[in-house]
C-alpha cells in the first residue's frame, strides 16, 4: 500500500480519496461542526501486556486487507474514555481520521487499569510522563508491531497535553522501556505538551517530531516547547512546531466550550480550555500533511 500527500491535497478539496483506505466521500473542511455525533466504526477493547500491569485500549482497523502503517494515540490527564466507557468524540474523531487514511490505531489507557479517572488535579503524580507513561508508549508500540496487519516499520505516536509531554519523554535514546534492537517508532506528534520540566535538560528526540501548540495556552505554555524544540534543532534534531494564534489548551477538541478548569496547572492556579475552530482546522490538515511526508 502506498501513501502520498496528493491523497490528503484530495482529501482536503472534498474529493474521493483513493488508494488508502478504498474510496470514500470525504467531508469538505475539518471543523468540528460537520463531525458526526455517532461513530460507524466500531473498535475493539484490547489488553495491551505493560511493564507493571496489563493495559486496555481500543483498536481501531481499516476494512482493505495487507499491511497497514499504525498510529499509537496517548491522552491527556482526564483520559479518553465517555460516560460509556468508549473514546470520546475528540479522540474518536483523530482514531477514525487516520483509519479513514489506511492507519490501524490504538488508543492506549493508562489510568482505568491503575483505578485512576483522572490525574489533572493531582500534586504528587503516581503515573508519571517521564517514566510510567512512557513504559505504556513502548508497551502500545510492542503490541502493534506483533499485529499481522502493521507494518512494525511504521508506527508512529500522537499525544495530547499530558500524552503529548510523554510522547516527548519517549522520543531520546534512553527513554525508560525503549529497546535498541526493538521496534521503533517512525515519527512523533505531539499536541500542546508540558515543555518545563525538559528546559533544564539536554533533551535530544532521536525520530521526526511535530509539536502543535496554541499561543495562548495558560496550562502548558508554548515558549517552553519552542525553547527545547530550539535546543535540539541547534544539535541536529528534527523537530517541527506550529504556534496558533490565540488558541488555548485542547484548541483541536471536537465542539468543546471555552471554559476555566481550577485546580490544574502550574502552581494549580487554574487554565482555560476549548476548541479554537481556525486553529483546529489549521492543525488537523498540518498534521496529517506532515504524517503522510514521513511515510515516504
Amino acid at each position: 500500500m502506498e501513501f502520498h500527500v496528493k491523497h490528503w491535497l484530495c482529501l482536503s478539496l472534498g474529493l474521493s480519496l483513493l488508494g488508502c483506505a478504498g474510496s470514500y466521500e470525504t467531508r469538505p473542511n475539518a471543523n468540528s461542526e460537520s463531525l458526526p455525533l455517532e461513530s460507524k466504526m466500531h473498535p475493539g477493547e484490547v489488553v495491551v501486556p505493560g511493564s507493571d500491569l496489563d493495559l486496555t485500549g481500543f483498536l481501531y482497523r481499516p476494512v482493505t486487507p495487507g499491511r497497514h502503517p499504525a498510529m499509537l494515540q496517548l491522552h491527556g490527564c482526564s483520559g479518553f474514555r465517555n460516560a460509556t466507557g468508549m473514546p470520546n468524540e475528540s479522540y474518536r474523531f483523530w482514531a477514525e481520521h487516520w483509519v479513514r487514511l489506511g492507519f490501524i490505531v490504538l488508543v492506549l489507557d493508562s489510568l482505568t487499569p491503575r483505578g485512576e479517572k483522572e490525574i489533572c488535579t493531582q500534586n504528587a503524580r503516581n503515573i508519571r510522563v517521564s517514566v510510567e507513561r512512557v513504559r505504556d508508549a513502548y508497551a502500545g508500540l510492542m503490541y502493534l508491531s506483533a499485529l499481522e496487519q502493521v507494518d512494525a516499520s511504521r508506527i508512529f505516536v500522537q499525544g495530547w497535553s499530558n500524552g503529548g509531554s510523554t510522547t516527548l519523554n519517549a522520543l531520546p535514546a534512553n527513554a525508560p522501556g525503549r529497546k535498541a534492537a526493538g521496534p521503533q517508532f517512525r515519527a512523533a506528534v505531539a499536541y500542546y505538551p508540558g515543555c518545563f520540566q525538559l528546559i533544564r535538560t539536554r533533551w535530544t528526540p532521536t525520530i521526526p517530531l511535530l509539536v502543535q501548540s496554541g499561543a495562548a495556552d495558560d496550562w502548558t505554555p508554548a515558549i517552553h516547547c519552542e525553547q527545547i524544540a530550539e535546543q535540539a534543532r541547534s544539535e541536529g534534531a528534527n523537530v517541527e512546531m506550529d504556534v496558533y494564534p490565540d488558541a488555548l489548551h485542547s484548541f483541536d477538541r471536537v465542539r468543546q466550550p471555552i471554559r476555566f478548569i481550577a485546580n490544574v496547572g502550574a502552581g494549580h492556579k487554574g487554565a482555560h480550555v476549548g476548541t479554537n475552530a481556525e486553529a483546529r482546522e489549521k492543525s488537523i490538515r498540518r498534521t496529517t500533511e506532515w504524517v503522510l511526508n514521513q511515510l515516504r
